[in-house]
């Protein structure tokens, strides 16, 4: 079995130590999008056990040091297209090549830094909640769900752009693999969560379609940013939503 997509998806959405995968070949860019949830499973494998282990020390602290990980093996990827894609939201003013031009400005302004402010505080406190009732196995299931819509994205969206990395994922993407890729990440969830896990999948269908609607809208497609945007916006409505209804059904 060649692991050299695999190890590519590893190294693109992840700090961890995932082989080089030699010798590089074009199509590997788009053989490793069903790989995706694979790399959110491992993602939240590990959060997991951070928060699981740390249960015992002051909830805030361990929610901390938890956060930090999860910033830290991801590269900070994702908060880096949050950041592009708010200031192009907001700066955009409705103009698809206004909103286009700002994503490519390297530089942040308030929309960025207030949108990653307002995720990590967000993050910080569900994942304290769920340290806190004893419930941080659940951080397993949402980088895999939040992944499992980046397959689901270039399945079903034009690319935004005339090149860029993702247009040749998806000249390469395997289609059939990547729908399989995006239905076991939500077998799997509700495999592992039962009713908790088919909620998670609800809401994170819910999620992509509203994001997807807004890409369309704005700039007729997606970007990486926006792509990246999508994953911790998922990433941190779910967190909430599921200690919310904790919250309320006890």
């Amino acid at each position: 079995m060649d692991l050299r997509p695999l190890w590519l998806a590893g190294r693109l959405l992840t700090r961890l130590p995932f082989p080089e995968p030699s010798p590089f070949e074009p199509r590997l860019s788009g053989l490793s999008v069903p790989w995706y949830p694979a790399i959110g499973v491992l993602l939240g494998v590990l959060i997991a056990l951070a928060g699981t282990a740390l249960a015992t020390a002051d909830p805030g602290v361990a929610a901390s040091c938890v956060l930090i990980l999860w910033v830290w093996s991801t590269g900070a990827l994702h908060l880096d297209g949050l950041a592009d894609s708010a200031d192009a939201w907001v700066g955009g003013i409705a103009s698809r090549e206004r909103t286009l031009e700002i994503m490519k400005d390297p530089r942040s302004g308030p929309a960025a830094v207030t949108a990653i402010g307002l995720v990590l505080i967000a993050k910080w406190a569900g994942i304290q909640a769920l340290i806190a009732s004893g419930s941080a196995w659940i951080l397993l299931l949402i980088p895999l769900l939040a992944r499992a819509q980046l397959p689901l994205l270039m399945l079903t969206t034009p690319y935004a752009r005339a090149q860029g990395m993702a247009s040749e994922q998806m000249a390469q993407l395997p289609r059939r693999a990547a729908w399989a890729a995006t239905l076991i990440a939500g077998i799997v969830s509700i495999a592992i969560a039962g009713w908790i896990g088919l909620a998670l999948c609800l809401m994170t269908l819910a999620v992509f379609g509203l994001s997807r609607r807004t890409m369309m809208s704005r700039i007729a497609g997606f970007t990486g940013d926006t792509a990246g945007a999508l994953v911790e916006i998922t990433e941190t409505g779910l967190l909430l939503a599921v200690v919310l209804a904790a919250t309320l059904i006890s």
